[in-house]
């Protein structure tokens, strides 16, 4: 126990370190702490703890979900709604799908094997995008329907993931049909379920409190129960963890004074809580994903399979994001050429799909190569595409809007 603790510490200890060190070199945050992972098991230092997949479930991903679900208001997800419907579920179906056929033709992995892959990469990492968005003080419509796409299509992902999954150590034989269909509209409809009855539950509780700890406590409660009953129920557990953050944000955070259940100083420790509680989460995952992608075995599987997955990520998330934002180009929900490029290169991938990847059990086919690949694209995505995002929000004009028209 006492080593579990001094190895988080001195993760802190080194995300911190990093944190301060970006900022005077305004290098992305979390560009900064998957480079110095990487750099110590390179170095060969062992920090002790490593990525799993009941880590992120239990302890990353409920504080991350919450904290960005508090903030977007019913009102602006409501008029945005059809563009970020369409995108998180069409569009996790499509890229899935996009990605399976890629790994199959170019790679030669058998189809239920590339489903799995294709599923669980499908999920792109809010994250990571916040982040860099918050670092670059974007507002606004873009900002929104990214967030909102990657909180749903998470959901979206991890819902197609089980299903795909339960397909593949069947052993791929039956058809997928209406059997899949119910499995699905369980899964999403009891995660939302649970989710609105923990976030309903919290705010009775939190309106007969009067002392801001206590409200913030229910939050907290809100938040990691939602996740873990809805994962034990077998049902979707980051559907539940947004469910109950979108609500609790809503009727809390946003709304009137004299209607949120909340007291003043409630709204204000909440808000600066969640934001500590998501930094350390975001602080943790980053630094250890650069460990374990550090520390990957990618001489054994070669460039072919690490090339193609990157090709065939990139690719699947284009024919998704470009078809679907375009049905919308001639209807109030336009979505502009502009932003359709931030939402294509914008798309990283992180904590979930590594979750997902890390849960995979030994008996799937090319469960190694799934993990490389997976591995591989996340890499990529934070690195590369973090870095140069803020390269692309300056050339397509969005960083002068964010600063008032002047850097």
């Amino acid at each position: 126990m006492d080593e579990s603790i001094g190895q988080v510490v001195l993760l802190l200890a080194v995300a911190m370190i990093v944190a301060i060190g970006a900022r005077q070199i305004k290098l992305p945050y979390t560009v900064g702490l998957v480079v110095v992972g990487a750099a110590l098991t390179l170095s060969h230092t062992d920090f002790g703890p490593h990525l799993t997949h009941d880590l992120i479930y239990d302890l990353i991903l409920p504080p991350l979900l919450f904290e960005a679900a508090l903030s977007i208001p019913w009102r602006e997800l409501r008029r945005d709604g059809p563009p970020i419907l369409a995108l998180s579920t069409l569009g996790t179906a499509a890229a899935a799908a996009a990605v399976a056929t890629g790994m199959t033709w170019l790679l030669g992995w058998p189809l239920a094997s590339a489903l799995v892959y294709g599923s669980l990469i499908a999920a792109t990492d809010p994250v990571a995008i916040i982040a860099m968005f918050k670092d670059n003080k974007i507002h606004g419509r873009m900002r929104l329907l990214v967030e909102a796409e990657s909180l749903m299509n998470d959901g979206a992902a991890a819902v197609l993931f089980a299903v795909t999954l339960g397909w593949a150590l069947a052993g791929g034989g039956e058809q997928l049909g209406l059997e899949t269909l119910g499995t699905l509209a369980r899964i999403v409809l009891g995660g939302i379920g649970v989710g609105a009855a923990c976030g309903a539950a919290a705010i009775v509780l939190a309106g007969r409190a009067s002392e801001h700890l206590v409200e913030a406590a229910l939050t907290t409660i809100a938040a990691f129960s939602s996740f873990l009953l809805a994962e034990h129920l077998h049902v979707s557990g980051v559907l539940a963890t947004v469910t109950a953050g979108l609500m609790m944000g809503n009727l809390g955070l946003l709304s009137a004074e004299d209607k949120s259940y909340l007291t003043r100083k409630g709204r204000e420790f909440v808000v600066s809580f969640w934001e500590y509680a998501a930094f350390v989460a975001n602080s943790v995952v980053f630094l250890l994903i650069g460990i374990d992608v550090a520390g990957a075995p990618f001489e054994s599987y070669g460039p072919k399979l690490i090339a193609g997955a990157i090709l065939i990520g990139l690719i699947g998330r284009a024919l998704t994001v470009y078809p679907i934002s375009s049905a919308f180009l001639r209807s109030r929900w336009a979505v502009t050429f502009p932003e359709q490029h931030i939402l294509w290169w914008g798309g990283l991938r992180g904590a979930l799909g590594l979750a997902l990847a890390l849960s995979l059990p030994p008996t799937l086919p090319m469960r190694d190569e799934i993990m490389v690949a997976t591995f591989a694209v996340v890499g990529f995505s934070i690195v590369i595409q973090g870095l140069t995002m803020p390269l692309l929000l300056r050339r397509l004009g969005f960083l002068e809007e964010a600063n008032g028209g002047h850097h």
